[in-house]
This record gives structure tokens, C-alpha cells and sequence, in this order.
């Protein structure tokens, strides 16, 4: 049927605008830009303003307005309301009878407002030239731009992985006892495939996850990546989203995904396309709205649940990798949110990429959503397969739901072996009965149902005997892939998305963003300022000409070097420490030399922890009466800088070394009450068999220089019995401290990095 159009001629209604659209001419080409979904909400025009469509009913007005002059512009307004107006009379007869498509969505943003799939273009000699203008950046459709940069960016190329695992196995010493965690895993994941693995709590799902990312080793069997085995080169083609999500708590969500980019990026790109990479991975994943939005933790507020988890996986699907490995992005979030994770992850996978992901009790929407399944129980496979299989393979064997359930309910239910509301096979069912025949005998309680270690032994051999064997001679037939192709994998060269300097450089920036939310927040600057005003009024004007009044400042001196001793310690004692977790995350994925973010994570500190010491010498200094010369003043600031520098090494060494905060704690405590005990201020005759412990002790080299810059000579009453000279020895003992420290912390990372390889 046709249906006439405003000039009267008609034209049939099709399916796409492909097939209907005539080519446009040169002039009109550039105001012809339609989105993916374009066809959905698009309103019907049948003037010359239909040549440009929208999504937006607004798009239609800065159409009009493409017109010059102002009689154009009220032409094409009042045409578009009569567009309007008879749209809103089309009955639904006349749209059923002529084949047109009506848009869902177009139904659900507007409301009133029916589209079409396809229409009948008026002819081109009615299109003035005012019409066919091209719009500025400004009337650009955004999503529609969007859309496109998803496109351009998901399409990209990417080297196919064939994943395939036989046999894996592996163990654990639990008290001295190896205790199998996998016994004889197998299964394979092709480019273009979501494989799932699914299992009760404590089943192996994240061992064998991390085995297959090359995070662990196998005990025995064979893990091949195109039918080769993991080299250092497949680091940067595999992502891992970790199930608890590792993030900085203050870098908002554009900062973290800028870092992981110039971080993890190859060097063929500068630093500027990095940057969009990031903002294309941004609008990928949808955190447009949030991308200036801290990624948040426990006590400080950010981005959702959801989005913690998306900006997760861009962090790892921002290079691009051939193989995406997730454990249980689900978990946490509500079922939308779930659905939308998953949808993500099948449109990776329909990329060219191979992506494996744990879930613990999906909905049944996100089950069906999985191209194959691993079900484990217990560390043993119970089936392997495509998804849809599932089902008619546990109908095959007997087990069939009693009542209507979630298919990943009634599967997690057979790991568990809970037979509750599940059919039970013949075989169990026999053996119960003569189990209960025995029990009968012995006059003991008979049981109802089969016992769940029965149940997971019939699952295991029934997967043995029906289809291991098949699946298992799937994995032998070799790939069908080129030698080039292998020796990609095959490489143990590793690539450095930077070089040294600019990972110094990009660490140096990110941890001053991170850290200055902790170092200036208002609690520290109010503690510091706050001690150094009750210090001086305490010492105010204090008198050093008197032998009282030179030994209060002799005793303020020592507190200002124990101050600046035992606050640095213990703000150092938790940088490694509480960074464990995205140092492991970050050098599993080569992102950058260990020496690079030492450093980097060492220099980022000395501005910040700097700062505060300025403010507290600035008040103390002039209230006490100190001398007060702009020389014996910044000298006093050198010393205690030399001093803060030295007690960070201290704390950096401690916690590197041990790597848990509490007993960084209790160690770091008993460090520095012994060195503020043989500081020179309390016992000035100390015992010559323990007098060695005062040079390793930074407040005693600090406190002797304090002294040295407010008293040359330093009077008789405040000197220890080691004599003072021009203070070189001092310095010097700080400076190695400062090094010495530094390198030791160093040593002990590279020891803990040598312990997980």
C-alpha cells in the first residue's frame, strides 16, 4: 500500500532506509550522518527537511534553522509542526496494512511519537541548498558519535588466542599435607567465545582462572595459547580483572584510565592518542557521567558498584588483549547492572577476542548469555560444553529439576550435591535403597536422600564415561594457525609500553595526585599546626642565657627531632604495604620496572611531607625565640628536612621489608623509642658496650646538629661525651641513612617480587 506524501507523490514504505535512499548529491553528503539506531527514532518527514535526520525531536528544529533568513526559518518551523501534527493522525490500521516498522525505543523516550525503518525520500530537485547545509560540530549527534567510536574502537585488530587446558591439576600444602585443589581440569575457549565457569564457593574456579592468566603454575597437565606455551610476550595481550576491585581511592575515573593508558600502551603511539584511547574506552563503557567522579573506597565516597567494576575491565581492555580473564565480575552488584556487565563482555568477545569469566550464580538472563560452561564441584569437572547443552546433558544422566528454576540454581545445587526439588538417577537411587536395607538391619536411621559425596562421585564418573573422551580428543586435533602466528606467542621478549623515564615521570604525577587528599587534609594540617602553637607557648621567648633557660631549649630542640622522627616513620611504614595489591596488579602486566616506581613512589613523597614542616618550624621558631637570623633559621629547616628524609627511609625499609602493617607497627614503635632513648638527650653517659647504638639513631645526629646551629660553641652542660666538631660527621651519617634505607627497602621488594615469580 502507498501512503501519499505531502507533495503528492507517493512512495512505498520499506524496511531499511539502505535500500530506499537514493545517493546523495556531493552538497548533501555531510548532512546525511545517521546513527546505529537512527532507523528507530528518526521522525518522519516528507519535505526537503527530511533529508537530515536525528534521534532527537529537537534535531529537527536546528535543521530548519539550517535555512537562511527569516522567513526559511518560519517556513520550516510551521512545516514541521504540520509534520508533527499529521504523524499524530496516522491511525494504526493504515501503518499495520503498509508494512512499516514501528521504533521501540523512538516509543519509549518520546512517548507520543511514532517512526519509521524507511521512507520515501521527496525528489532531490525539491532540496534547496539551505537544507542540504552542512551543521556545525554543535548540532553533531552525540550519541551517534558515540556509537561510532565504540565501533572504531571494538573492530579493532587483535591477534586470535586459542585457549585449551588438559588436565590441569593442582596442590597445596595444608600442614605439611598436599591437598589437591584441581584434579584433571580440561576444556578450550576459542576467539569470539564467553566460556564461564561456574562452582560452589571453594570449588578452584579462581585457581584455575589464575593459572590459565599465567598468575600461577600448574602441578601438572598442559595450558597452550595457539598451541604454544605462555611466554613473557602474551603479558600484553591478557587482561585480568580481579575479583575485588584494585583501584586508587582518589584518582577519579579519567585519571585512573589516563595512567593505565600511557602506562600500558605501546610506544608507537604518542601520548596524545593514548589519551583518547582512554576517553574512547570512557565512553565505551559508559562513564561519561562519572568520568570526573573519584573512584571512591570504604570512607570516602565515589562511583557505584557498577561502575568500579567497568572502569575495572578498562583498565584491562584499554590495550586491546587478545585474552580477557575475569573472576566473578558480578558479584556485588544487582541484576541489571549484572546484565549489562555480561552484555559488555559478549560484545568483546564478538571482537575476535576469547574472554573467560567466574560467576557465582548468574541470573538466568546472564546464563544464557555464556557460549560455553566449565561446572566444577569440589576441584573435579562435572561437565564441560556449550550452554545450551547444559541442560539436556544433566536430563541425559537423570537429574532433572522437580520444580522451575534458574538453570545455574539447579547446576550450583548438583555441585553441592543437594538433591532437594532435582529428580534422582536410577543408579543413586539403587544404592540408596541398599545402603537403607543395610541400615535397616543394624536398626539405624535410614537416609531419604543420597549423601552429597555419592552424588558428586556419580556426576564426576558420569562426565567421564559420556563425554570427557570426546572433548578430550577435540583438544588434541591441532589449530589451524601459522607458524608467524605461533612465534608471536612464542616470544620472551618483553615490551615496555615507556621507557624508563617516562614511567618515572607518569608515576611521579599519579602519586602526587593520589597522596595529596591524604597529606594536606585538614586533620594533619590541624595536628601540626596545632602542636606547633602548644609548643610555642610553652617555650614562648624562651631565655637561652641562663643555664635553665638553655637547657628548655635544648629540650625543645629534642623534641623537634623526635617529632620529626617518629611522624615520618609511621606515615612510611604503610606505602608498601597498603599498595601490595596494585604493585602485584600492575607488575603481573609489565606496566612498568620496579625501579621506576620506587623511585617514582619515594621523590612523590618529599613535596608533601615537606609542606607540613615548614608551617611547624615557621610558628615554633619565632615564638620560642630562637635565633632569629634568615642563615640559623634555614639551616635549622635543613636539618630537620635531612631528618624527615632519613626517618621516611626508615619507615619505607620497614614496611617493604615486612609487608603487613601491624607487625610494621609493633617494629617500627620499638625502632623508635631505642633511637629516641640513645637520642643524647636523656642519658648523656651512656654504657660503652651499648654506646654504638646512638649512631645508628637519626635523632642523635639530628639533635647534636640542632645544637650546633643555636650554639657555636655548644656550651659544656648540653654536650654528650662524644665532642662536636663542624658537624660534617652528622650530615654525613644522615645522608647514608637516607641512601642506605632507601636501598634496603628497595632490596626487600625485589626479594618479595622474586618470591611470587
Amino acid at each position: 500500500m502507498e501512503r501519499p506524501t505531502a507533495d503528492g507523490n507517493g512512495g512505498a514504505i520499506g524496511r531499511s532506509k539502505s535500500d530506499q535512499l537514493p545517493p546523495a548529491p556531493a552538497s548533501a553528503s555531510t548532512a546525511q550522518s545517521l546513527s546505529r539506531t537512527a532507523s528507530a527514532e528518526t521522525v518522519l518527514s516528507s519535505t526537503a527537511d527530511a533529508a537530515s535526520l536525528s534521534r532527537k525531536s529537537s534535531f529537527g528544529k536546528r535543521s530548519a534553522s539550517g535555512g537562511s533568513g527569516a522567513g526559511g526559518n518560519s517556513h520550516g518551523r510551521s512545516h514541521i509542526r504540520k509534520s508533527r501534527s499529521a504523524q499524530l493522525k496516522l491511525d494504526m490500521e493504515d501503518l499495520v496494512s503498509s508494512g512499516a516498522a514501528l521504533s521501540r525505543a523512538s516509543s519509549a523516550s518520546l512517548g507520543f511519537s511514532f517512526t519509521f525503518t524507511g521512507f520515501t525520500p521527496p525528489p532531490q530537485d525539491m532540496m534547496s541548498s539551505a537544507e542540504l547545509a552542512p551543521f556545525s560540530d554543535d548540532d553533531v549527534d552525540l550519541e551517534a558519535a558515540d556509537t561510532t567510536r565504540r565501533k572504531s574502537l571494538m573492530a579493532e585488530p587483535t591477534l586470535p588466542i586459542y585457549l585449551k587446558f588438559s588436565e590441569v591439576k593442582y596442590r597445596v600444602a595444608v600442614k605439611g599435607t598436599p591437598r589437591e585443589i584441581l584434579s584433571g581440569i580440561s576444556g578450550s575457549a576459542s576467539p569470539g567465545e564467553v566460556l564461564a565457569m561456574m562452582g560452589p564457593s571453594g570449588s578452584g574456579k579462581t585457581t584455575l582462572l589464575s593459572m590459565l592468566g599465567g598468575r600461577a603454575t600448574a602441578a601438572d597437565g598442559c595450558i597452550s595459547y595457539n598451541d604454544e606455551p605462555f611466554g613473557k610476550s602474551l603479558k600484553r595481550r591478557i587482561g585480568f580483572v580481579t575479583q575485588d576491585d584494585v583501584l586508587f581511592t582518589h584518582l577519579t575515573v579519567k585519571e585512573t584510565l589516563t595512567y593505565a593508558a600511557l602506562l600500558r600502551l605501546p610506544r608507537t603511539m604518542t601520548r596524545e592518542q593514548k589519551k583518547e584511547r582512554a576517553m574512547d574506552i570512557i565512553y565505551e563503557l559508559g562513564l561519561e557521567r562519572c568520568q570526573d567522579t573519584m573512584i571512591g573506597g570504604s570512607f570516602v565516597r565515589g562511583v557505584s558498584g557498577g561502575e568500579r567494576k567497568r572502569v575495572c575491565i578498562g583498565n584491562e581492555i584499554i590495550i586491546n588483549p587478545s585474552l580477557l580473564f575475569l573472576d566473578e565480575p558480578t558479584s556485588g552488584l544487582d541484576s541489571t547492572t549484572a546484565l549489562r556487565i555480561v552484555q559488555l563482555l559478549h560484545d568483546i568477545a564478538e571482537t575476535g577476542k576469547t574472554v573467560v569469566t567466574t560467576i557465582h550464580q548468574p541470573s538466568s538472563r546472564l546464563f544464557h548469555k555464556f557460549d560455553k560452561l566449565i561446572l566444577l564441584g569440589r576441584g573435579s569437572l562435572l561437565y564441560f560444553g556449550k550452554t545450551a547443552e547444559a541442560m539436556p546433558y544433566f536430563s541425559s544422566i537423570g537429574c532433572n529439576p522437580l520444580i522451575a528454576m534458574n538453570p545455574a540454581e539447579f547446576l550450583l545445587d548438583l555441585a553441592n550435591g543437594n538433591t532437594n526439588d532435582v529428580s534422582v538417577p536410577s543408579e543413586l537411587d539403587d544404592k540408596l535403597h541398599m545402603e537403607n536395607q543395610n541400615l535397616q538391619d543394624t536398626n539405624s536411621k535410614i537416609n531419604l536422600r543420597p549423601s552429597a559425596q555419592d552424588v558428586h562421585e556419580y556426576l564426576v564418573d558420569a562426565y567421564e564415561h559420556r563425554v570427557a573422551y570426546k572433548e578430550k580428543k577435540k583438544l588434541l586435533a591441532p589449530l589451524p594457525i601459522s607458524d608467524d602466528m605461533k612465534a608471536t606467542i612464542t616470544s620472551s621478549k618483553r615490551e615496555w609500553g615507556t621507557n624508563w623515564c617516562q614511567q618515572y615521570s607518569i608515576l611521579f604525577c599519579r602519586g602526587l595526585k593520589e597522596r595529596r587528599h591524604d597529606y594536606l587534609s585538614w586533620m594533619r594540617i590541624t595536628q601540626v599546626i596545632a602542636t606547633s602553637i602548644i609548643l610555642g607557648l610553652l617555650w614562648w621567648r624562651s631565655d637561652p642565657t641562663t643555664p635553665k633557660g638553655l637547657q628548655d631549649q635544648a629540650g625543645l630542640l629534642f623534641f623537634i627531632a623526635v617529632f620529626w622522627g617518629f611522624f615520618p616513620v609511621f606515615t612510611a611504614i604503610f606505602t608498601f604495604p597498603q599498595e601490595r595489591a596494585m604493585l602485584n596488579k600492575e607488575r603481573a602486566v609489565d606496566m612498568y620496572k620496579l625501579s621506576a616506581y620506587f623511585l617514582a613512589r619515594t621523590t612523590s613523597d618529599l613535596p608533601l611531607d615537606l609542606f607540613l614542616p615548614v608551617i611547624f618550624m615557621v610558628i615554633v621558631y619565632f615564638m620560642a625565640g630562637l635565633k632569629a637570623s634568615a642563615m640559623h633559621f634555614f639551616l635549622s629547616m635543613l636539618t630537620v628536612f635531612l631528618s624527615i628524609i632519613a626517618a621516611q627511609g626508615l619507615g619505607l625499609a620497614i614496611g617493604a621489608t615486612l609487608l603487613d602493617i601491624k607487625k610494621a607497627t609493633t617494629l617500627a614503635s620499638v625502632t623508635v623509642m631505642t633511637f629516641m632513648l640513645a637520642g643524647g638527650f636523656f642519658v648523656k653517659r651512656v654504657p660503652p658496650f651499648i654506646s654504638w647504638l646512638r649512631y645508628l639513631s637519626f635523632n642523635y645526629h639530628t639533635y647534636r646538629l640542632l645544637l650546633k646551629v643555636q650554639y657555636d660553641p655548644v656550651p659544656d652542660i648540653l654536650m654528650t661525651s662524644v665532642p662536636l666538631d663542624n658537624g660534617v660527621t652528622e650530615v654525613g651519617a644522615l645522608v647514608a641513612m637516607i641512601i642506605g634505607y632507601r636501598v634496603l627497602a628497595y632490596l626487600s621488594l625485589r626479594r618479595v617480587k622474586a618470591s611470587n615469580g
